[in-house]
């Protein structure tokens, strides 16, 4: 394939940055996935919303960070490629310029590698939530199997690649379509969330969410008391086809299910929130911080715009407003609505409980409230949102494998990760090689995501187990249910491990940009010290949550636990290849001659 090292060109402009940034954050998508991710963990799913709130005030403090530093020095490589030039233009720190730029380039692969795998192996859920929609006697829509979804991660994660082969430009138009389209959806979504809420007083007539269905119905289940793992246990009377028989009255007439609010169950789990006060409210500020670990995932991405400095026209006007207007358009608008319509929807027809055990939570929703407004055609309503999320899924692995691969190149053009790496493709003038590379790992990493996305808190009951259709691509993977919770959810895992990648790199960033205007002559104390410091403080908080959050009871303990190994290994394994690089090269860990650039 021919190659060649010439720079890459500028042609990509503020509404082309800004949508790519935003396709990234992707609404549409995460909150079909992270809703699902975030009641998993444990207690926590009240503090959901003010998770996100908490969140986003440690992203908008990051996010002034990169847009600062973008107005100094316009590049490609973002953070990596900031780390370099603050130290080297620094009069007192410049010999640190070559550890440090290392020490965040090694940093944002945690987050840019693992990130798209979570990504694909989202696609892989959502793939086996619609086919098993679809086709119930092949798959189970609320517990996919995990072979399929792994198959559909694989293919995914290589078609997402090509895409990114072919170059930036196709790239930003696929994501303005993309963007357009999932916001208008999930304002729908919302729309009707809220409605079908606010014209539900407890009592009153409503639907309950089936998950062996996959159906919405507005009536109470017959039940039989029926022996599963030798304990008696009410299971829910069926037809043939596996559609919930309802319970009939004195008349011989359906009973019809009446709508209620619990706060929690008999065990003390959370279910409802019984007002739209209880969603804003915080019930703990240590749920709120396990929230935020999880919730950083939806907002990342505001970034990502500065990886693409050389492809900008005016990389110094039009970064800086990008990275600002694409957390704030998502994150304090898209999100917030959407997050708080969802979990104020919350009710005994679908509880927490429901959502921690399905697949795609905000699906389910999507039936419920289609059979209520569209007479009947919830599937259809789900459907056609689903595309959406579909396609918003496209657009933030594609934004992210665009952004991790230009900071891989620009690791590899300083020769501090393997040379091939800093080569452009001669037509495409793209980063192939880091891109395919890229493709490989999201495969391996998606796949492993899936493999046991049901473990731990999400780990089904073992009626439900057994009801699954039997076959390789539906049931291989499963087990019991005991067997399951004692396993680490391997999403939530992936997960947190390139939410710990992310809040590494954000907090080192914060740092750089104390170093960047420490002594400069457009200094500003509010933008480039008093905001970095609040942005370091808060995601070295959030990090801290990863080890003390399990121990103070606080969500689950082997994920964060594990994802902290992940990145301690990470960690290690990149101080052996940087000082084998050096001595291979021949080159020192300090800068002995300083070259500076002008800013």
């Amino acid at each position: 394939m021919a190659e060649n090292t010439t720079e890459m060109k500028p042609t990509v402009g503020l509404t082309g940055l800004t949508m790519n940034a935003m396709a990234l954050i992707a609404p549409g998508a995460f909150l079909w996935l992270t809703f699902f991710i975030q009641a998993t963990t444990g207690v926590t799913g009240q503090s959901m919303w003010i998770g996100i709130v908490v969140a986003l005030l440690l992203c908008l403090a990051t996010a002034v960070c990169y847009a600062e530093m973008a107005k100094l020095y316009p590049g490609t490589g973002s953070s990596y490629y900031f780390a370099e030039q603050s130290f080297l233009n620094h009069e007192k720190v410049w010999r640190y310029a070559r550890i440090s730029k290392f020490i965040v380039g090694w940093a944002s692969h945690l987050y840019y590698w693992i990130y798209p795998g979570v990504m694909v192996g989202v696609m892989g859920i959502l793939c086996g939530y619609l086919v098993g929609t679809i086709w119930p006697n092949f798959m189970s829509a609320s517990n996919p199997g995990p072979a399929f979804m792994m198959l559909i991660a694989i293919i995914f994660s290589f078609g997402v690649a090509y895409i990114a082969h072919r170059g930036i430009n196709g790239s930003t138009s696929v994501n303005i379509a993309i963007n357009v389209i999932q916001i208008s959806a999930l304002l729908v979504f919302s729309f009707f969330a809220l409605s079908y809420r606010v014209s539900h007083k407890p009592g009153s007539e409503a639907y309950q969410f089936d998950s062996t269905s996959g159906d919405a119905y507005n009536y109470e289940f017959a039940t039989t008391s029926q022996m599963v793992n030798g304990t008696a246990t009410d299971v829910v009377t069926r037809d043939a086809n596996g559609v919930p028989q309802p319970k009939l009255d004195g008349a011989g007439k359906p009973m019809p299910y009446h709508i209620s609010y619990p706060t929690t169950d008999d065990k003390g789990a959370f279910l409802t929130h019984p007002n739209a006060k209880s969603v804003t409210g915080i019930h703990s500020f240590g749920w709120a911080f396990i929230q935020a670990t999880v919730a950083i995932l939806i907002l990342v991405g505001f970034e990502s715009v500065t990886a693409m400095g050389g492809e900008a026209k005016n990389a110094k006007r039009d970064v800086p407003i990008a990275v600002i207007t694409s957390l704030l358009v998502q994150g304090a608008f898209c999100y917030l609505i959407e997050y708080f319509a969802a979990n104020y929807f919350l009710n005994s027809g679908y509880s927490m409980a429901n959502a921690s055990a399905s697949a795609a939570p905000i699906g389910d929703m999507m039936v419920i409230v289609g059979n209520h407004f569209f007479n009947g055609h919830g599937h259809a309503f789900m459907l056609i949102e689903a595309f959406t999320v579909f396609l918003a899924i496209i657009g933030t692995t594609l934004s992210c494998m665009n952004t991790g691969a230009r900071v891989t190149y620009a690791m590899g053009k300083d020769q501090e990760a393997p040379e091939h790496f800093g080569m452009l493709h001669s037509k495409n003038l793209t980063p192939h090689r880091a891109i395919w590379t890229l493709a490989i790992i999201s495969a391996v990493v998606g796949c492993l995501a899936v493999c046991m996305a049901f473990g731990d808190a999400g780990a089904p009951a073992d009626a439900t187990i057994q009801g699954l259709p039997h076959g390789f691509w539906s049931s291989f993977g499963y087990t019991t249910h005991d067997k399951m919770a004692a396993l680490p959810n391997s999403l939530l895992t992936v997960t947190l491990a390139s939410n710990f990648g992310t809040f590494l790199l954000y907090g080192l960033s914060c740092i750089i940009c104390i170093v960047a205007y420490h002594g400069h002559p457009k200094f500003k104390l509010v933008r480039h010290l008093i905001i970095p410091i609040f942005g370091l403080c808060a995601n070295l908080a959030c990090m801290a949550f990863y080890l003390i959050g399990p121990f103070m009871g606080y969500g689950t303990k082997m994920e964060p636990l594990l994802a902290l190994g992940i990145a301690l290994v990470w960690g290690i394994y990149g101080g052996i290849y940087f000082f084998r690089v050096s001595k291979t090269t021949g080159r020192t860990t300090f800068v002995e001659n300083r070259v500076t650039t002008t800013a």
